[in-house]
């Protein structure tokens, strides 16, 4: 059987969320980061293949998905500089 082809349909779109809101302003283990933290907070959606996820969902699923991925990303990038804030603080003091 082929497992590789496996996967969390919310990594891509995530991973395209956090770069196209901040690329260019982070470095990329911060990215990582934020990216991790917003699919952390939705829920698992494994596939094999993208194409199915999208032929298979209506358009009322795809924009409550696109706004899942939204707010859990502006949660992550929140949290993400929280812990920032609080370790250079600590490390300030």
């Amino acid at each position: 059987m082929e497992y590789e082809s496996i996967h969390n349909y919310y990594e891509k779109p995530v991973i395209e969320y956090v770069h196209a809101k901040l690329g260019a302003q982070h470095a990329p283990d911060r990215l990582a980061d934020i990216a991790c933290v917003a699919l952390n907070h939705l829920p698992p959606r494994y596939i094999r293949y993208d194409v199915d996820m999208t032929f298979y969902l209506s358009p009322h699923e795809a924009n409550e998905m696109a706004t899942k991925i939204a707010t859990a990303v502006e949660k992550a990038i929140t949290l993400v500089e929280q812990r920032e804030a609080g370790r250079s603080k600590k490390t300030h003091s």
